[in-house]
C-alpha cells in the first residue's frame, strides 16, 4: 500500500492534460453486454474502477484487451449472467450490469454493491424501474435476482434524479418492446455520453441531458468504436488547484461546458478563467474570497467537487457555508482538514467554514475517492509536509494525479506506506 507525501506552498503552473471520464466509461463498458461483437473505446482512463469492471465483464465471458488508453471488448460469447460479490463489492457502479444482462440474457443475478463510504445510495430506484419494465425482482442472500422473457416499455418517474439508475434503466429499455419514458431523469454529461453511444449502436433514444428521456425499444444492437468523454471532475480538481495555490494552470482536453457552475464559483472567489475550445486557463487571484455553495444534481454544483472546493474555502477571506444535498455522509474529510488547521464546523448537511491564513502539513488519512483529492489539494496549499495514507481510493478515479501535479511544479511523491 502506498502513501503520498507533499511539501506544499508552491504556486502551480503549466499544462494539465485531462484523462477520460471514469463515470462515463463505466456505464459505456457495461453497455457492451447488450449485444455480441467487438467494441473499441479510446481515451479509456487507467484506473482501479476500470480494472474492476473489466474483471467483471471477463467473468461473464467478455474478451477484453488493452493497448494503452484503447480498450477492445468482445462480447460475442457471454456465458454468465451473475455478477458475484467478490467483484461487485469493490465498486458500486457494478450494478450497471443489471440492466444490460436482463435485456440480453433475460435474467441477471447481481450482488448488492459496495464502494465509497459516503452514504447509503440505495438501488431501490433501479429495481423499481426494472419492475416497471416487467421484470420479476427478488432479493435473496445479498443478491438481486431479475428475470423477464422480454422487457416492455413503460413510463417511469424517478422520485429523485439518479445517475446510475437513469443509465441502468435506459440500457435495459433500449431492447425493450415499445416506448419507455423516463421522467425526472438525471441530466449529467455522462448520461448524454451513454445515450450517444447507445444510439450509435442502433438504439433510438431522445432527450438525454433533459429531465425527460424517451426510448423506443429496438430488437437488436451492434458494436461500435467510440472515444470516452473527458473527466469533468478531474478538470475541476485542477481548476481548484490553480485558484488554491495562486497558480496558473492551462487545463487541456476537457469540456468546459460541463463545468459552468464550478467556474462561476471560482470566478466569484477571485480566480481568472479563460475558455478556449477544449481548454481552460485558470489563474488564482491574490485573495481568495469566501463563497457559499450547495451541491445539486447537474447542472448545479457537483457533489464530486464539494470536498475540493471546501479546501479552497478553508483559506478564503471570511465565512462560507457548504451545503451537501446529495449524499448524507460526505463530510468525512472535515476531521482531516481540521488536523491541518482548517476551522470548520458541521451542522447536519451544512459545513460552516471560517477561512484561516494558511493550512499546515500533517499526517492525514483518506476516506473516499473525492476526499483523497481534497487532501492532496490541502497538502499542496499547506506549509510543511503532508503525508496522506490510504490513497488506494485516489487510484479509483484519478490517473497518475501525483505525476500530473509534479509536472506543474508540486513537490509530491508516492511512497511505500509506513508500517503500523
Amino acid at each position: 500500500m502506498d502513501d503520498i507525501i507533499i511539501t506544499g506552498g508552491k504556486p502551480l503552473a503549466g499544462e494539465a492534460v485531462i484523462s477520460g471520464a471514469k463515470n462515463a466509461a463505466l456505464p459505456i463498458l457495461a453497455a457492451t453486454l447488450l449485444t455480441g461483437g467487438r467494441f473499441q473505446f479510446d481515451n479509456v482512463p487507467m484506473l482501479r474502477d476500470i480494472t474492476s469492471i473489466q474483471n467483471l465483464l471477463g467473468l461473464m465471458g467478455a474478451d477484453i484487451q488493452r493497448e494503452g488508453h484503447t480498450m477492445f471488448v468482445d462480447t460475442g460469447n457471454l456465458c454468465q449472467y451473475e455478477a458475484p460479490y467478490e467483484e461487485v463489492r469493490k465498486m458500486r457502479a457494478s450494478i450497471l450490469v443489471l440492466g444490460p444482462l436482463l435485456a440480453r440474457m433475460k435474467r441477471a443475478r447481481v450482488s448488492l454493491p459496495g464502494g465509497c463510504a459516503i452514504g447509503a445510495r440505495p438501488i431501490d430506484l433501479h429495481l423499481k424501474g426494472m419492475a416497471a419494465l416487467g421484470a420479476d425482482i427478488t432479493l435473496e442472500h445479498g443478491y438481486v435476482e431479475a428475470s423477464a422473457e422480454r422487457l416492455k416499455g413503460a413510463e417511469i418517474y424517478f422520485d429523485i434524479p439518479t445517475v446510475t439508475g437513469t443509465e441502468n434503466i435506459m440500457m435495459a429499455a433500449a431492447l425493450a418492446e415499445g416506448v419507455t419514458i423516463l421522467r425526472n431523469a438525471a441530466r449529467e454529461p455522462e448520461i448524454t455520453a451513454l445515450a450517444d453511444i447507445l444510439n450509435r449502436m442502433g438504439a433510438d433514444i431522445e432527450g438525454a441531458g433533459t429531465p425527460m428521456i424517451t426510448i423506443h425499444g429496438v430488437r437488436e444492437l451492434k458494436p461500435v468504436s467510440a472515444p470516452i468523454i473527458p473527466d469533468r471532475i478531474e478538470a475541476g480538481t485542477f481548476m481548484v488547484a490553480a485558484a488554491l495555490t495562486h497558480g496558473d494552470i492551462h487545463i487541456t482536453r476537457c469540456e468546459p461546458s460541463h463545468l459552468k457552475s464550478l467556474m462561476h464559483k471560482l470566478e466569484q472567489a477571485g480566480a481568472k478563467i479563460d475558455v478556449s475550445g477544449t481548454s481552460v486557463r485558470v489563474r488564482g487571484g491574490e485573495t481568495i474570497l469566501s463563497q457559499d455553495v450547495k451541491t445539486m444534481p447537474y447542472p448545479g454544483f457537483p457533489t464530486d467537487m464539494q470536498a475540493q472546493f471546501m479546501v479552497l474555502m478553508s483559506v478564503a477571506r471570511g465565512f462560507s457555508v457548504i451545503s451537501e444535498s446529495i449524499f448524507e455522509n460526505r463530510f468525512i474529510h472535515v476531521s482531516e482538514l481540521k488536523r491541518m488547521g482548517a476551522d470548520i464546523n458541521i451542522s447536519g448537511s451544512h459545513a460552516m467554514i471560517k477561512g484561516v491564513p494558511s493550512l499546515s502539513g500533517a499526517p492525514v488519512m483518506a476516506s473516499d475517492l473525492r476526499a483523497s483529492a481534497c487532501l492532496v489539494l490541502a497538502g499542496l496549499a499547506a506549509g510543511g509536509v503532508t503525508r496522506i495514507s490510504r490513497i488506494y481510493h485516489l487510484d479509483r478515479g484519478y490517473e497518475s494525479l501525483e505525476k500530473k501535479f509534479a509536472a506543474l511544479g508540486a513537490d509530491i511523491a508516492r511512497v511505500r506506506a509506513q508500517n503500523p
